[in-house]
């Protein structure tokens, strides 16, 4: 999961999704990075934390991380949250197999970025929550 800092729409994405593969006993590995680097090492955004507290799920132990091409090696599926994301994370594709892993997270759109107001972080939540639950059945 990637968004731009790694602290609001992918850590929720990442938690989101962990958590739902966890109860349904797939293996997944769920991790998440941002396309920028300020917030390396920190916590998902205390209103990202509380919205998903909120709903049952525990992403205060993420730490931000710096998406970088070597994550491509790790990773089957690469989701961006926004088309912005999804173009700098193909400028690191290394090559077709690396490129062919890239999605937007939601296929016909973008997951807004709550950041600057506080009163998203429940409908981006909502929005997120209901396409992992497609991303599960898939």
């Amino acid at each position: 999961m990637v968004c731009l800092g790694n602290i609001c729409r992918s850590s929720l994405a990442h938690g989101i999704l962990q958590h739902m593969a966890d109860e349904c006993g797939l293996g997944w590995e769920i991790d998440s990075a941002g396309t920028g680097n300020w917030h390396v090492g920190q916590q998902p955004d205390k209103r990202s934390i509380r919205v998903a507290k909120s709903h049952g799920i525990d992403i205060s132990g993420q730490r931000a991380q710096h998406f970088n091409a070597g994550l491509f090696d790790e990773y089957d599926l690469i989701y961006t949250m926004d088309r912005n994301n999804y173009r700098d994370v193909l400028r690191l594709a290394r090559n077709e197999t690396d490129r062919k892993k890239v999605q937007l997270f939601l296929p016909n759109g973008e997951v807004p970025d709550p950041y600057w107001d506080d009163n998203e972080f429940e409908p981006v939540f909502l929005l997120i929550e209901e396409r992992c639950k497609g991303i599960i059945r898939e």
